[in-house]
């Protein structure tokens, strides 16, 4: 029940505003959800670069940034747009080297057997060359919900010279009820991340290791926080809700 009594103008006394949580430098958590001594970059053949939309800047749940500081070649983009893929790297690169986790369409979804990676062409046809993959140098995440993720899609035309992979993991996401998805399989940048560095380097552990600290924040969440999904961030659209891109492919419906 609520307390809706307005005090006496004489009595109100105006409040200071409430200062901002402290947050760590390297994760950007707040300090009673950081995670990061339990982080240990890992060594890995590809690289792979994560580019966030500037409102999915996630302090509390993100995934993104634990997933980059968990690897040795792990990098992080913050904004909208890159002239091409040398820019957003930093330097030069083949983009028929790299690949991009695809998001697709729900029959591409379907398509992909739990489990598994798919490598499929522009029209969404499984692509049997298994020399392109093991020439791959990086891997390219969109880290945002549906319509950030597609709006980064539709304003880096360069993205359309990638390889693209389409993932469907076996596990279910430790996000749990703390993020509302359109399908049980769905998970979150990090652990789509994992599951498809697992596959492409042929080392299932990385599925475990990666996803240790990422699930170590959910916990720490619900102790302090409680079991209740956080609330938007202040910096993103009203009406976007909690919504994060299907990487299996399935376009995520408004809620």
């Amino acid at each position: 029940m609520t307390d809706d009594t307005v005090p006496p103008a004489e009595d109100a006394a105006p409040q200071p505003a409430a200062a901002a949580p402290a947050a760590c430098p390297r994760c950007a958590k707040p300090l009673d959800l950081c995670v990061c001594e339990g982080i240990t970059p890992i060594e890995t053949r590809l690289e792979v670069l994560v580019l966030q939309h500037p409102q999915e800047q996630d302090v509390e749940l993100g995934s993104a940034r634990l997933l980059t500081l968990g690897l040795a070649r792990g990098r992080l983009k913050v904004g909208l747009s890159w002239p091409n893929l040398a820019k957003a790297l930093g330097r030069e690169a083949d983009p028929r080297r790299w690949a991009v986790l695809y998001m697709g369409s729900g029959d591409d979804a379907v398509a992909t057997q739990p489990g598994t990676l798919r490598l499929v062409d522009r029209k969404g046809q499984t692509v049997e060359d298994p020399t392109v993959l093991a020439d791959l140098e990086g891997i390219i995440l969109l880290d945002g919900s549906w319509s950030q993720a597609k709006a980064l899609w539709w304003r880096n035309a360069w993205l359309l010279k990638l390889r693209r992979l389409i993932v469907h993991p076996d596990f279910v996401s430790a996000y749990g009820n703390l993020r509302r998805e359109p399908r049980r399989e769905s998970v979150s940048t990090l652990e789509a991340g994992a599951f498809a560095l697992a596959k492409l380097e042929g080392d299932d552990t990385l599925v475990e290791r990666l996803r240790a600290p990422f699930i170590a924040l959910v916990a720490r969440y619900r102790a302090v926080r409680g079991n209740r999904p956080p609330k938007a961030a202040a910096n993103r659209p009203a009406g976007e809700g909690s919504r994060k891109p299907d990487w299996r492919g399935r376009k995520r419906r408004p809620r």
